[in-house]
């Protein structure tokens, strides 16, 4: 089974690398898959998730139940917007496969928006300041 959570974290790598250049494409959670898969199948790989510039505190913040930064939220809210809204109009000419999109556009959106937690909320509740002190 250890090589086949090493495969499944490697993939994870590549979707979420990919997701940064890409606009629409997610970045964070396949990251976040990956050190899950990592944390079963290779230490040194988890470790090198958690220490990346910019990926590493996001991925800490979901495993310490922190979500998503509120800038970050509206960033990935604005961007699936834009890439659903971009891919339905000019990318897509078949109206039942518009409608999936749009749909699961809409799902993503939801989901990151309201079951994802918003970091400073959870401070807040916490009684830490945003910056988690």
């Amino acid at each position: 089974m250890r090589i086949v959570y090493l495969c499944a974290g490697l993939i994870c790598v590549g979707v979420g690398g990919i997701g940064v250049v890409v606009p629409g494409l997610p970045t964070v959670g396949p990251f976040i898959l990956a050190a899950w898969f990592f944390s079963k199948s290779s230490k040194r790989l988890e470790n090198w998730i958690l220490d990346l510039p910019g990926i590493g505190p996001m991925v800490t913040d979901y495993r310490s139940g922190l979500g998503m930064p509120r800038r970050a939220k509206f960033f990935a809210i604005g961007s699936m917007s834009l890439a659903v809204l971009l891919s339905i109009t000019l990318a897509i000419d078949n109206l039942p496969i518009r409608v999936l999109v749009g749909v699961l556009g809409l799902i993503g959106v939801w989901y990151v928006g309201f079951r994802v937690p918003t970091r400073e909320t959870v401070l807040a509740e916490r009684g830490l300041d945003p910056t988690g002190r």
